[in-house]
């Protein structure tokens, strides 16, 4: 078995990015969407953190979270939440996503690494979740970033962090967080 070095600093905040197995576009269909919400909102009772920030694209995700002081196990919180996940849409399951399954792979929806880092300072943190909020017109879903649904941009909004206008531009060349 393989062992990552990942960074476990208690109460610290981190980005993520989560892919779909052979980035498939699922993940803003209805029933997934919903099976990640309710996965990731039932997860947090147990194991409690803060979303930050996220975005949802069709393949991927990425997020910002801070735990709570004394804990640094967001690797539980990710797996639970996978397995959750795959298991409310196993019925929805592609034919890619059901050929996976046939041969034994254990995460046939999800991709089995993510990438992850950890926060740095408040300046890292506020870069991170403009790239988060950015990412939908980086891929050219959207024309302007209000525009994307599944997104903390419009709770950004609400909060006055943001203007409804914000960012009709692309990212700054260079900024491709766990993206291939």
């Amino acid at each position: 078995m393989q062992h990552y070095r990942r960074s476990i600093i208690p109460g610290a905040s981190y980005f993520f990015t989560v892919a779909t197995q052979d980035r498939q576009e699922i993940l803003t269909q209805a029933e997934v969407y919903n099976a990640l919400e309710t996965s990731m909102r039932t997860v947090g009772e147990i194991y409690p953190f803060k979303i930050d920030a996220f975005v949802i694209l069709p393949d991927h995700l990425h997020c910002l979270w801070t735990l709570p002081e004394g804990d640094h196990d967001y690797a539980n919180r990710w797996s639970i939440i996978k397995r959750k996940v795959s298991q409310a849409i196993e019925m929805l399951a592609s034919p890619k996503i059901a050929r996976a399954k046939e041969t034994g792979r254990e995460h046939y929806l999800w991709q089995r690494r993510m990438f992850e880092h950890q926060v740095r300072d408040d300046d890292d943190f506020e870069m991170l979740a403009d790239y988060i909020h950015r990412n939908p017109l980086k891929h050219g879903y959207v024309n302007a970033v209000a525009e994307w649904p599944y997104s903390s941009f419009h709770r950004y909004v609400k909060e006055g962090a943001y203007a409804l206008g914000w960012c009709g531009c692309a990212e700054p060349d260079g900024m491709a967080f766990g993206e291939i």
